[in-house]
């Protein structure tokens, strides 16, 4: 467990540098697209440190992936379910996702719909690697009988 634990924080503190690039990104295209030209030092403050923590957060979920006891789908549901919770807490504190049923739904949609799609990437370009590494292997194994 205590292995689990040091992979997390040292993938979560090698991920919540990228936090405040994240932010900068957001905060221009909040100017580009809603006008926004000023903000104060307690929104850049909270902006800074609400999104160094999700991508702490999220660059160390990913150990979930290396706990063998865990099936797929259930590392999957907790990476997923956590990630989901922490952007939810995270646009709401900001204040970049009203609060309401329906926003809260519509944000639930778009996370769902853009966590199932990384998912169909990676899967499919896991089993394309797979399958030609199988090929490879096949080939190496006629090669020595």
């Amino acid at each position: 467990m205590k292995k689990y634990v040091l992979d997390f924080l040292r993938r979560g503190f090698i991920a919540c540098g990228f936090g405040p690039i994240v932010l900068a990104i957001f905060y221009l295209i909040l100017k580009q697209q809603a006008g926004v030209e000023a903000l104060t030092v307690e929104e850049v403050c909270l902006g800074i440190f609400s999104l160094s923590g999700l991508a702490f957060i999220a660059g160390g979920m990913n150990i979930v992936y290396q706990i063998e006891r865990l099936p797929l789908m259930v590392a999957i549901l907790i990476h997923g379910g956590s990630l989901y919770v922490c952007y939810l807490i995270t646009y709401l504190l900001n204040g970049w996702l009203e609060r309401g049923l329906a926003p809260i739904l519509v944000f639930t949609f778009i996370f769902i719909a853009g966590y199932i799609a990384i998912w169909v990437i990676i899967y499919f370009t896991t089993k394309r690697k797979t399958e030609k590494l199988n090929t490879i292997l096949k080939q190496k194994q006629k090669a020595f009988e």
